[in-house]
């Protein structure tokens, strides 16, 4: 995690149809295991919090300065990006042990796994090291937020074995992906620089949190047919094709609109381009609606398939402009 942490599964958009020849447990096959390409959704929420903190820092509360911290800060980032790759590193683990990973069905990219690249005895023991040392990494943020980081950082790594093992087959994929690459992140991040957390944080830790959950959506949806099939009752069975397509859509709009009502309600914009917050820089995040708009519009067009991987690939660059877009947006504020 973030962040799906856990992982959001097949974020990585490798082809799945040409086998890639990897030497088992080698650099390369470690390197294919974590999932390099999902990484954008760990850092993408640190990012946009570190941005908030950053302006906020130089305000005042109570008579008291307050001060961005580096180190935290660092930290936040390295926890985030070990936790994603420790969920995807769980995920193609548990996927291989209950036979998930059938590679004569599989419509996602390869997993390490299955394909023999790495073997099953030392993903278990990755699994192991990656644990510990995220734990390790997280547990000096305890010194900036206080002994309730202790919990948040157990419920990142009990949350990230669950969404594996078990929640994400009855559905609740969405809703922890809205958690713990949105509010948690964000909002945690955020806190631990400066001590508090304000609606307009709230709203931008929701607005990451659906612009991430589209990346769920369409594994999902592409993955509909083969899920309904063995009992996987995912919010895209639930709600069919085409309700699986207005989702994706309605979800960009939400996390672009939602963090800009918040900071409406906060003071008027201007449209003086100046040192006046919130000017008309809140409103540069709607730029993203277009390439999010024309993403959905490719994954109507392809509706099913191993084609819809390239619409992973596409969602992943998306959320890593939303993220770029609100953290700019924050900062020339």
């Amino acid at each position: 995690m973030v962040n799906g942490q856990w992982s959001m599964d097949n974020a990585s958009v490798t082809n799945a149809s040409k086998p890639v020849a990897v030497a088992v447990n080698s650099p390369r096959a470690w390197l294919l295991a974590a999932r390099p390409k999902t990484l954008a959704g760990a850092v993408a929420p640190v990012v946009v919090a570190l941005a908030a903190a950053w302006m906020d820092a130089e305000a005042y509360a109570g008579g008291r300065a307050l001060h961005f911290s580096v180190l935290p800060a660092v930290l936040c980032m390295v926890f985030a990006l070990l936790m994603q790759v420790d969920a995807n590193f769980i995920n193609d683990y548990f996927d291989f042990v209950r036979g998930r990973d059938d590679n004569a069905t599989r419509l996602g990219p390869e997993r390490a796994c299955a394909q023999g690249w790495v073997t099953q005895r030392a993903m278990a023991g990755a699994i192991t090291t990656t644990t510990v040392v995220a734990s390790l990494v997280g547990l000096p943020l305890v010194l900036w937020g206080g002994t309730e980081m202790l919990l948040v950082g157990a419920l990142c790594v009990v949350f990230c074995f669950l969404y594996t093992t078990s929640l994400a087959q009855r559905g609740w994929g969405d809703v922890l992906v809205l958690v713990f690459f949105g509010l948690v992140p964000v909002c945690v991040t955020y806190f631990i620089q400066l001590h508090a957390v304000t609606p307009h944080v709230v709203a931008l830790s929701i607005g990451m949190g659906l612009a991430t959950d589209c990346l769920l959506v369409v594994n999902n949806y592409r993955d509909r047919h083969q899920d309904a099939a063995v009992g996987k009752r995912t919010l895209i069975v639930r709600l069919g094709s085409k309700g699986g397509e207005w989702l994706y859509l309605c979800l960009g709009i939400v996390a672009v609109m939602l963090p800009l009502l918040a900071r409406c309600l906060a003071a008027p914009i201007t449209w003086q381009f100046d040192a006046h917050w919130p000017s008309a820089w809140a409103l540069l995040p709607l730029l993203y609606l277009l390439p999010h708009t024309l993403v959905w519009r490719q994954m109507v067009n392809i509706h099913e398939g191993r084609a819809l991987n390239s619409v992973l690939g596409r969602t992943s660059a998306c959320i890593l402009l939303y993220a770029i877009l609100q953290a700019v947006s924050i900062l020339l504020s």
